[in-house]
């Protein structure tokens, strides 16, 4: 979805170009052209050009979201407070309050060259020494991000250890209220199971919230794939690292056989590791022991069907950008099984 001149959902172009040619070095070239390049899941992410220069905008999405997410704010700071770190984000620009401009809150960022790996096709085409690395690079890329002190990069406002588990089970509970639309056996089960046996954090670091193989940017260095960039810092905090391990294990396949339209799974496919293998790396990257990861990952199952529902619920009022949405809808209950197995053990 391309456009040079009117409006995109969710964007008016013309508003944007006199605003980012007075604001940025050097202004722009000429025509502003946009091209919606992710939509309705989750913040709203354009692709910019001006026929010298690419940016990405990132807004949020159109209509029902927590009352917490989604804050373009937020994710301003995560980025601009990691670009001199070892993480890979991309570089900051820009970020406008000025809701006159596109009806809410923005920012921007440079547009990260590389390959992010969301379709089958792509993985089919992975060889397994490539699939090695690249598993390689999305855990050692995590485990930096859990290394760095919050303080040290004045990011220890962004959240509170203490009770970060309960409020996160509370969180994504509310989620389910405020987008309740039909019944879903065992999901209040599930979340009540997730309350009742919270476990003990034994650390607290800076934690991504939706960290997975199509967040990152990946590019060739010494004939090897690296991360490039992280993207999609919506719900970034300080809190318990496990949960981005269990997130990053689901993605990759523990959401095997669910024919999930959001991305491929890497763990489908023969040239890529098992889940078990980045969970080994992991560990030995922070010479940290994980233990039993049974609650952190049926508590990660629980947040994407959280966030399925919630999808569903916007697409049902009209309230996405793109297709594929009804295929979320069906996903919902199978996640709450796989849910449940996993606190099962």
């Amino acid at each position: 979805m391309r456009n040079g001149t009117g409006t995109l959902p969710g964007l008016n172009l013309v508003a944007l170009r006199t605003y980012l040619g007075n604001r940025l070095p050097g202004g722009l070239r000429g025509g502003l052209s946009a091209e919606l390049i992710a939509g309705g899941r989750s913040n709203l992410t354009y692709l910019l050009d001006d026929g010298r220069q690419r940016w990405v905008l990132r807004r949020p999405p159109l209509g029902h979201v927590l009352e917490t997410a989604h804050d373009m704010g937020r994710e301003y700071q995560v980025l601009s407070a990691l670009a001199p770190t070892p993480v890979p984000v991309p570089r900051t620009f820009l970020f406008c309050t000025d809701q006159s401009v596109i009806g809410v809150p923005f920012y921007l960022m440079e547009y990260a060259e590389g390959t992010i790996y969301r379709t089958a096709e792509q993985l089919g085409h992975v060889g397994p020494e490539t699939g090695q690395a690249v598993a390689d690079a999305l855990v050692d890329t995590l485990a930096v991000l859990h290394d760095i002190e919050p303080a040290r990069v004045g990011l220890s406002d962004l959240g509170r250890a203490d009770g970060y588990l309960e409020r996160q089970v509370r969180r994504w509970g509310k989620q389910l209220a405020a987008s309740r639309s039909r019944d879903i056996p065992g999901i209040a089960q599930l979340g009540e199971r997730l309350a009742q046996g919270l476990p003990r954090s034994s650390r607290t670091t800076l934690v991504h919230g939706d960290y997975r193989l199509d967040n990152v940017v990946l590019e060739e260095h010494a004939g090897k794939p690296r991360v490039r960039a992280v993207l999609d810092w919506e719900m970034a905090t300080i809190g318990d690292p496990l949960t981005d391990l269990a997130s990053m294990l689901v993605w990759w396949d523990g959401i095997a056989g669910l024919n999930s339209p959001v991305a491929a799974v890497p763990g489908e496919w023969p040239a890529f590791p098992p889940g078990s293998r980045l969970l080994e790396r992991y560990a030995a990257d922070l010479d940290v022991a994980v233990g039993t990861m049974g609650w952190y990952v049926g508590f990660a199952y629980y947040k994407v069907a959280a966030i399925f529902e919630s999808i569903h619920f916007r697409d049902l009022r009209g309230q996405t950008v793109g297709g594929g949405f009804d295929l979320l809808a069906g996903l919902v209950g199978p996640l709450v099984a796989r849910g449940h197995q996993a606190l099962d053990g």
